[in-house]
């Protein structure tokens, strides 16, 4: 039975060194570029120009240093980690790149994707976002077990997460790094999406730091609150449930608590998360 590839240590664990230093590791050979087809699972979609212009200048010169990871499929390969490797080679017209294969399946593709992208900072902050929610449906797996793989906290993942709860607009403009990730961590403060998208339009237009943002959500709670009835407040302990039920199932969960029982409402965006809440339910 083959191996199965080490998650959440790192390259290292998934590339090993050479015997000789600044040589290919071991098992490393030069494969046409043509048999490559790219990762489906590829978490990043967004690829800097320049910056594969310049990368793809420096492997004309230089050559590619560290092998792509491929997993074979059929006659063919498929890429596992190297995507941005991959088209600078094809920009500097390479006809072959040196390629390690590692036995993976489906899923452990899509893993070692996201770890290999985490680990080198190549995400932005959504798409690490949906890269995660991918995982914890695909894998069905619970947020403590996805933090465990990716060598996080849990709040880091959580709180990264809760960036799929803004408006759209907000979600593109913080991909493109037109909004900081700061910033949007002052807009989910907001609960009404007309409150986000208000402020979102005050950042914008008057260059706002963090700190301004988040005092214009303290004004803008104010404003909320002399306008409508001020919510009752939750009960710690049911606060601490929906906190700990939100981990659980990677969304959004509310308990609405009546003085004859109250009901709970989980959060989906999706079949596909409907069916791994599900699972989660129904694991005995």
């Amino acid at each position: 039975m083959a191996k199965k590839p080490a998650l959440g240590k790192g390259l290292g664990a998934l590339i090993p060194s050479s015997e000789e230093e600044g040589g290919a590791p071991r098992g490393t050979f030069p494969c046409p570029v043509e048999q490559i087809r790219p990762n489906p699972d590829q978490p990043r979609k967004r690829f800097d120009e320049q910056a594969l212009q310049a990368l793809a200048a420096t492997i004309r010169e230089k050559g590619i240093l560290q092998p792509l990871l491929v997993r074979r499929v059929g006659n063919r390969y498929e890429l596992i980690a190297g995507e941005r490797r991959l088209r600078a080679a094809r920009q500097a017209g390479l006809k072959e790149v040196p390629v390690l294969v590692r036995e993976a399946e489906e899923l452990d593709s899509l893993e070692l994707s996201v770890l290999e992208n985490i680990q080198r900072e190549d995400l932005n902050p959504i798409e690490e976002a949906r890269a995660y929610k991918q995982m914890l449906t695909r894998l069905r797996i619970t947020q403590e077990e996805l933090a465990q793989r990716v060598g996080k906290d849990r709040s880091s993942v959580a709180n990264t997460m809760r960036l799929l709860q803004l408006p759209r607009e907000i979600q593109e403009d913080l991909a493109s790094g037109r909004v900081s990730p700061g910033h949007a961590r002052a807009l989910l403060a907001l609960d009404r999406e007309i409150l986000q998208l208000k402020l979102w339009g005050m950042i914008k237009e008057k260059g706002l730091s963090v700190r301004e943002a988040e005092k214009r959500v303290q004004a803008l709670k104010g404003a909320g609150a002399g306008q409508a009835r001020r919510p009752t407040p939750v009960d710690p302990d049911i606060q601490a449930v929906q906190d700990e039920l939100s981990k659980r199932f990677g969304t959004r969960v509310t308990i609405q608590q009546g003085k004859r029982g109250g009901k709970i409402q989980i959060r989906f965006s999706s079949a596909e998360e409907l069916n791994r809440i599900y699972a989660l339910l129904t694991i005995h």
